[in-house]
């Protein structure tokens, strides 16, 4: 089933985004070698692709899992959250109707 990773930014944290962000995408790109991956992507702080010192505001991931647990699991283990960008980090199923 599909799972959606919903999570805001602590403010004042889009210094320690970009430093952490190697290890952040190297776990995503796992998930998408396997097939495993639908989207993933920031959300601009400002209504522009390329926020510049703006940051971001959080991220969105929805991604394959067995069940809500192993997402839920996947999703604790986020370096994002780990290193303490993330303030807050939401996991609930997700039903694709249309592409």
């Amino acid at each position: 089933m599909l799972y959606a990773f919903i999570s805001e930014d602590k403010v004042g944290t889009h210094s320690l985004r970009m430093e952490v962000r190697p290890a952040h995408l190297k776990r995503l790109k796992k998930l998408q070698e396997a097939g495993k991956l639908l989207i993933a992507g920031p959300h601009p702080a400002i209504d522009n692709e390329d926020p510049g010192d703006k940051g971001f505001s959080g991220s969105l991931i929805i991604a394959e899992f067995d069940s809500l647990e192993l997402a839920r699991i996947w999703g604790q283990e986020d370096p994002y959250l780990k290193e303490g960008v993330y303030e807050k980090l939401v996991v609930k199923p997700f039903k694709r109707v249309l592409l």
